[in-house]
């Protein structure tokens, strides 16, 4: 009210952290829950049972049937980690690493080595089209905007400077762009893209439930693509970040060459009702080539080893894009929101660095908001952070001050009471090239 936007990240109190799942009786369930649960520990690997169930998509009792442990988000349930078998797939809270530990490395290890299946309907997708799509997408993104058939990497900023989004934007043609981002806060980022549509000839839409899909990821998931769909999928007929509307395992899709794994990867969106067509199509594809499905904890874990942050954790209005490092995809040879107050930021240099660590534990990882400390002294905090099974470390990211940011500086985690060795990394322990997603 008195500078315009808040000074620190106000998501909890933010009505857009809601959807319309979020009926009158699901408020009264979860309201209800919060009540009783008031003097109860929440512990970092538990999931609430009350209004579960609310969203689902086409797959649910697939990826049930074949083990799936649900934790949901945004009212949508979405898979953790598969179990064995649906008698297996159940968790025990714990501060330390659960049973679910060996059946993720396992996930991890498919991606690496073979190739791995992960439904991707809780990404949020927002539809810009009309003559001036891209003038507005240029002003409101602080990134380039990609020619069509192609994708960028952007953040957004607030007038101040602070980030207000982390966002993947396609082009699918002049006048059609589709964005990509994060499911929980796409309430949030449509409420911020209607504010700015007034003076342009652009009609947006918020089509996150209207285009599901799935990604593969792995060194065989070029030839599994291959053998459901007749486009060149090769090196150089789908380029890393290329994006096109086409046809997959039969079905209208969007496909794009990328992926959160680290790994080659393509994402496939699909309309919900082509959702289990292509799901069946990639698991008889993919029998012979190792495929396995892999949920979102395993995603956590190969991201970590790619030093790639995550939004409402790691990315959040609380930073600026210097500090978070998200800095390195802004266009400074254009007019965008937030760009004076980059500007002067970039002159004078961030206080705070977003930073890696490793960390010598044993049978335990950080749960986010942990006290970073260099002798003694707390002069940071985690903001995500996990076991990496391809590296075999346990991981960290989170903000220290920029002197501290230096590869090899020594520091101290304290997680559940317990002081921990830990060591900055200043580039990605796995893959530092990116050699293996642009293959």
């Amino acid at each position: 009210m008195i500078d315009g936007e808040p000074s620190i990240d106000v998501w909890a109190m933010d009505i857009a952290r809601f959807g319309d799942y979020a009926s009158p009786h699901y408020g009264t369930v979860k309201s209800t829950e919060n009540y009783e649960r008031r003097f109860i520990l929440t512990f970092p690997n538990e999931t609430l049972p009350r209004g579960r169930r609310q969203r689902t998509t086409a797959l649910y009792d697939r990826l049930t049937a074949v083990g799936a442990v649900w934790g949901d988000s945004f009212g949508l349930e979405h898979a953790l980690w598969f179990a064995n078998n649906p008698d297996d797939a159940y968790e025990e809270p714990t501060f330390r690493r659960s049973r679910a530990h060996d059946y993720v490395a396992d996930e991890v290890k498919a991606v690496r080595n073979m190739v791995g299946i992960s439904e991707i309907a809780n990404f949020a997708k927002h539809r810009f089209k009309g003559p001036d799509a891209r003038a507005l997408l240029d002003y409101l993104m602080a990134g380039t905007i990609p020619k069509p058939g192609r994708i960028s990497l952007s953040p957004m900023l607030s007038p101040k400077g602070k980030l207000a989004g982390d966002l993947t934007v396609g082009c699918l043609s002049e006048e059609n762009f589709i964005i990509f981002g994060s499911g929980v806060a796409q309430e949030m980022h449509r409420r911020w893209f209607e504010k700015h549509l007034d003076e342009y000839q652009v009609s947006y839409s918020n089509e996150s439930s209207r285009l599901h899909g799935l990604g593969i990821s792995g060194p065989n998931a070029r030839e599994l693509l291959s053998r459901i769909t007749r486009d060149d999928v090769s090196a150089h007929g789908l380029k890393f970040r290329d994006l096109r509307s086409t046809f997959v395992a039969g079905v209208p899709a969007i496909l794009t060459r990328l992926s959160f794994s680290g790994e080659l990867g393509y994402e496939i969106y699909v309309a919900p009702e082509y959702q289990l067509k292509l799901y069946e199509s990639i698991l008889g594809a993919g029998e012979d080539l190792g495929l396995r499905h892999y949920g979102a904890r395993a995603l956590m874990s190969l991201r970590l080893e790619k030093n790639w942050g995550v939004w409402t954790l790691d990315y959040r209005p609380d930073f600026t894009a210097a500090e978070s490092g998200l800095d390195v995809f802004i266009n400074w040879n254009k007019d965008f929101v937030g760009k004076q107050a980059a500007l002067d930021e970039r002159g004078r240099g961030p206080e705070k660095r977003l930073v890696s660590l490793t960390i010598d534990t044993d049978d335990i990882d950080v749960s986010n908001d942990e006290a970073i400390l260099k002798e003694g002294e707390c002069v940071g905090y985690v903001t995500s952070g996990g076991y990496a099974h391809t590296l075999q470390r346990s991981m960290a990211l989170g903000y220290v001050p920029s002197e501290l940011a230096k590869a090899d500086t020594a520091l101290e985690v304290e997680i559940n009471g317990k002081m921990y060795a830990a060591r900055v990394v200043d580039k990605p322990l796995y893959d530092p090239g990116g050699d293996k997603m642009r293959a």
